[in-house]
Parts: structure tokens; sequence; C-alpha cells
């Protein structure tokens, strides 16, 4: 029974990804296509579930095969499933929260043109995503990493005769291709290591099976150190680009441009968390080099804290959340982090692990908020051109409130739990003798975050619902509540957001999963542990009192003076790393381009051009002679003959 639930996983929204591809080339299904993806997508929550609680999460996991993809020699790669408290927990959100964003983008994409190609693609979406976060073997997972990469790109691009969502798609995929050239660099020496240190007795091996690699680890580890710490270079590398971690951090706001429902998949359960889950299923392997965990850890400190610093200035409600998106998941490789000490490395997976569920639900209730707000303004969705919609979107007004109060880490609300465990996790490591300096400044780089996330949450929550009541022209008949359907996903999600914290960290819910930071235990054993809520709870409140504040008709934002005012501005320009990117990287590369392809035409492709014109020359010089006057023929045979003779009677002396 369980093998068949593992397997309807990714099958159910493959098979749905199919029947939408082929409404779409049918020109079919422009009212139906949701259908099958809605049964597909709940299979799959249902199939989740039901094995979260079926398996053994004490064992090592099961594994359950499919067929043989590639067979070589000695080589064998097999697509397989592998189910542990890992798999699990990521798959069950994954399912769960694109059922439910599926159920949203029925109502939201209503009258679309291409409404089976979007279904088609955000099927395809999670199959591939359940078939990475399932495999039981690295190549699979990669080759399914790529798979996500590519549906993002068409989910991104959906509205492909916008010039700026054609260009955020290109966008994304570039900035992935990057990050996933360092991954499967690391997939490779990977590939070579193991084989040198595998046992040729033991007959068909699958190098890069999860178990095989790590098994291998104490051999790589004692006679490749140098190549170990590389691989796991190029693997959190990989994390950094799907994770959209500082510096690779670019392509995610501007994946807004996508329609919502994309937004809320893309950053809430589905892809970018794969990188933080890549780092959780690697960290057999990352516990043998620490340097490269701690780096993992200061990436996210500086990737939590720059985002944060962005969110607070900028006026488009869904930048507000995509910079919140990477400043939380800035927060999850923080946590990480906290495996460089190897007493601590469950701990800081399950860290990890829970602040992507509980994120999942809060993130996706924002997200799909901000698409009910855009969608009655008409598509408007810069916060200077509306306000005061709490009498317009009365129900979306508590749901976002819900939401904007889970992220901001209001006390027992889930976003409260899963940062203060982390936050937690981090002062109990800041006690640590060889790294406790490190792990305070990332504590305090924590704590930072907390606040300015509180401040621009909130603010973009007042600045959206509250104050004078300004609907947009563009709003037409559209400023009004959204209809039941595109509602109650949103209800599903905001009692995810107020309640799965509470119902995961105090009470140990859900069989021992997250049981390593059941936040109650950190406290208990970290003396002065309530001083984490203490303080997390303090800077809430003190983020709700700035970001009212700062939405008063007397206050003009945090431009404070002469200096706070080029802060703000560099702010919202998201302090310039575009422009930077381009002025060092794209400009340079466009003029090096344009010198080899001026290379190209002038001296490659004029020197050939040049070789073709001899033949075409020599034709025209044999032509002269081909006039067609009898006497010239009669010419030239005769001074042929003497040439003859000539030339036999020299030969002869």
């Amino acid at each position: 029974m369980d093998y068949y639930l593992a397997w309807l996983i990714p099958l159910a929204p493959l098979t749905a990804a199919a029947l939408c591809a082929v409404m779409s080339l049918m020109g079919t299904g422009k009212q139906t296509a949701h259908i099958p993806v809605w049964i597909a997508l709940t299979i799959s929550a249902i199939s989740s579930l039901l094995l979260l609680g079926r398996i053994d999460v004490n064992d090592t996991g099961s594994i359950f095969g499919g067929y043989s993809w590639l067979e070589i020699g000695r080589l064998r790669v097999a697509l397989s499933l592998q189910l542990d408290a890992i798999s699990l927990v990521q798959i069950t959100v994954v399912t769960c929260v694109s059922a439910l964003v599926a159920f949203y983008a029925r109502g939201y994409m209503k009258g679309d043109p291409g409404f089976a190609r979007f279904f088609a693609v955000f099927s395809g979406f999670v199959a591939s995503m359940a078939m990475l976060v399932l495999a039981n073997n690295l190549l699979v997972l990669y080759a399914f990493w790529e798979g996500v990469g590519l549906c993002s790109y068409l989910l991104i691009g959906y509205w492909y005769q916008r010039p700026a969502a054609a260009k955020a798609a290109t966008k994304a995929f570039l900035v992935n291709r990057i990050a996933d050239c360092g991954f499967l660099v690391g997939i490779l020496l990977l590939w070579r290591v193991v084989g040198s240190v595998a046992d040729p007795s033991e007959g068909t091996i699958s190098r890069l099976d999860f178990d095989v690699i790590f098994n291998s680890l104490p051999s790589i580890a004692a006679q490749y150190p140098t190549t170990l710490t590389l691989i796991a270079c190029c693997l959190l590398m990989g994390a950094i680009g799907k994770s959209a971690q500082f510096p690779l951090h670019v392509w995610l706001p501007d994946a807004m441009e996508g329609p919502t429902p994309v937004s809320a998949l893309i950053h809430a359960a589905t892809m970018v968390t794969a990188g933080v889950y890549l780092l959780c299923r690697m960290s057999p392997l990352l516990i043998l080099v620490p340097d490269v965990l701690m780096m993992a850890g200061w990436i996210g400190g500086i990737t939590a804290l720059l985002a944060a610093l962005i969110a607070l200035y900028q006026h488009d409600l869904k930048r507000v959340l995509a910079y919140s998106t990477v400043s939380q998941l800035g927060y999850m490789f923080m946590a990480l982090s906290c495996g460089a000490n190897k007493e601590m490395m469950s701990a800081a997976i399950m860290a990890a692990l829970f602040h992507v569920a509980t994120h999942a639900f809060f993130k996706a209730l924002l997200f799909l908020g901000a698409g009910n707000v855009m969608h009655a303004m008409g598509d408007e969705i810069d916060m200077r051109n509306f306000g005061g919609l709490r009498r317009v979107l009365p129900v979306t007004h508590v749901l976002f409130a819900i939401g904007a109060a889970a992220l901001a880490g209001v006390p027992l609300l889930s976003g409260f739990w899963s940062k203060d465990g982390i936050l937690a996790l981090l002062t109990q490591m800041s006690h640590d003798e060889a790294r406790g300096g490190s792990f305070s400044v990332l504590l305090w780089t924590g704590y930072a975050t907390a606040l300015l996330t509180a401040i621009y949450t909130f603010r973009a929550f007042f600045r959206t619902f509250y104050g004078v009541e300004v609907i947009p022209k563009s709003a037409g008949s559209h400023a009004h509540e959204m209809p039941v359907g595109m509602i109650w996903p949103l209800v599903i999600l905001a009692f995810g957001a107020a309640f799965l914290g509470l119902g995961l960290a105090p009470t140990g819910l859900l069989f021992g999963y997250l049981e390593h930071i059941a936040f109650l235990s950190l406290l208990q054993e970290e003396p002065h542990g309530w001083s984490v809520p203490l303080i997390s709870g303090c800077l809430c409140l003190l983020g709700f009192v700035a970001a009212w504040l700062s939405t008063r008709p007397s206050w003009k934002g945090f431009s404070l003076g002469g200096v706070g005012r080029p802060f703000a501005t560099a702010g919202a320009n998201r302090f310039y790393f575009d422009e930077m990117y381009a002025f060092l990287i794209v400009r340079p590369v466009e003029w090096i381009a344009s010198l080899l392809a001026e290379i190209d035409d002038v001296m490659v492709d004029g020197f050939w051009k040049r070789i073709t014109r001899i033949p075409n020359a020599a034709g025209k010089l044999v032509r002269k002679t081909q006039s067609g006057v009898l006497s010239n023929y009669a010419g030239w045979m005769t001074f042929g003959v003497i040439a003859l003779l000539v030339v036999v009677l020299w030969g002869n002396g």
C-alpha cells in the first residue's frame, strides 16, 4: 500500500500535466483544465498525509524502487523513492500548499486565454518538485532540479507578451544556471570519488544513491579531504542559487512578473526551499566540512538582513513579500549553520524544516491575499495608489492580518515558534567554545532581521488596509471582495499560519517529526532560554509601533532628513545590485560577445568568404575561353598540340 501511495505523489500531477498539455494543444479546456490538476494534487496531498502517519521515522527510512533509468557496466541509476523524516515533512508541505494554491488559481486565472497551458505547467512544476524531494539518487534529484527550473521559467514568463515578464523569466533562468553549474560540478566530483573508493566485488553499484554516498563518506574523508570540501562548496552553490541567497538573490523579486498563484507556489513551499532541502538531505556530507556550514550561515545572515532592509523601502506589495521570502530563507540557512557542531546537526535540520513548514502557510496566505488586492484593484499593486481597503476587502483584510502577524512573529502564531526556535538554537550555539563568536553575530543579525520584518510587514499591512480609502480608476467594477472559491483556500492557510506552530512546537505532535527542535525543550536546556521569546516579542511590538507611526500622515516613511534619505533611496533601488551586476558582468560580457562576433565576422567568416570566392573567380576566368567562335577553339587546339610536342621533345632530351 505504501508503495502505491508513494508513487502516486509524483505520478498524479505528472498525469494531470500531460492531460492539460493535450487540452492546450487542442485548444480545449479553457473552462475545465483545472479539474484534473485539482484531482491530482488532492491525491498527492492525501497520499503525503497518509504516509506521514504510516512511515516509521525512527529508522533510516523506506526506499520504494521504480525502474532502471541508466545501466552502463557496473553503474546503475534507478528511479526510486526515499521516504524518511526529511522527505516526508517537505513533500507534505509541498503537496498541501500546492493543492490550495491550485484551488485558488482557478478563480484568479478564469478567462485567461492560456488557462489550460497555465495548469499544465503548474502541475508539471509540482510533479518535478515532488520527484526532487523523493528521489533516492543525487543524479535523479538533479534531473528534476532542472525540471523545476524549466517549469519556473515557463510560469514566471507565462505572460510572455509583456517585456518585463519575458525579461524576469530569462533572468531567473540564467541566474539559476550559474548556480546549477556549480551543483553539477559537485555531482561529477562526487561521482568520481565514490567510484574510486567503491569495492569492485560489490558488483553493480549506484554511485549516486544516497545510501552509497553516505556509506562511502568515511573513506572519502580520509583519502580526499580537499575534494570533499570542494564538493560541499559546489552543493552549497547550487542551494544558494535555488534558494535566492546573496549574491544570487536578484532573480526572485523579479519573479513577481508571473501570475500571483505562481508567486505563491514558488515562494511558499516549492522551488525556493529546494536549496534548503538539498542541504538537509546532504547533511551527512556537510557535517564533515563544518567550515562550509558556517559559510552557509554567514551567507544566510547577510541575505536575511539585506533583504529585510530592501523590503522596508519597497512600494510594490508583492515585492515586499518577495524580499521577505529571501530574508526568511536566510533564517533557514542560519539554522543549518548550527550543524557545524556535529551534535546539533539533527536539531539544525529540524529547525530549518520547521520554518519551511510554517513559512509555507503564512507566505502562501500573504501572496494570495496580495492577489486578492491586485485582482480587486484592477492589477494595481503599488501601495502608493491605493489604501484603506479594509471595508472593500473585509475578509481579505482579516486573513492578511493573520499572515502578517505570523510573519512578524506575533507570540503563539506559527512564525513565532519556528523563528524563535532558530533564534534559540543560535543562542545555544553562541556558547560554543570554538565558534561562539560567529554564532553571537548571527544571533544578533537574526534579532535585527526580526525587528525589520515586523516593521515592513505591518507597514505594508497598514498602507494597504488602513488610512484614507483610495481606490484607483483601474479597479472599475472589480473593487469588491473575492468570491468564495478564492477565499476558502486562504482560510485553510490562515488556520495553518495561526496554529501549525502551536501544534508542532510545544506539544510534539506529528509522531515526533520535529521533536529535536521542540521549542520548549530548547528553552529548558538553555538557562536563560526565556530571553529569546521575550526579546523577540518586544521587537515585534516595537516593529508594530514603528510601522503604525511610519504610516501616519505626519511621517514620510523612513527618510530621516539628509542622513536617512540617501539610504532610503538606495533601499528603494534595491541597493543597486542589478545596476552593479549590469556594470560588472552583463555589459562586459556583452562587449566581449560583440567583439568576438566582430572577429568572427571579419576574420573567421571573412577568411572563408574569400576562400569561396576563388572558384567563382576561376570560373569567370575560364568562362572567357568559351566564346563560341570556332576559329578561337581551333587556335587553342593548335596551341595545345604544339605545347604537348614541346613537352614530349623536351622530355626525350
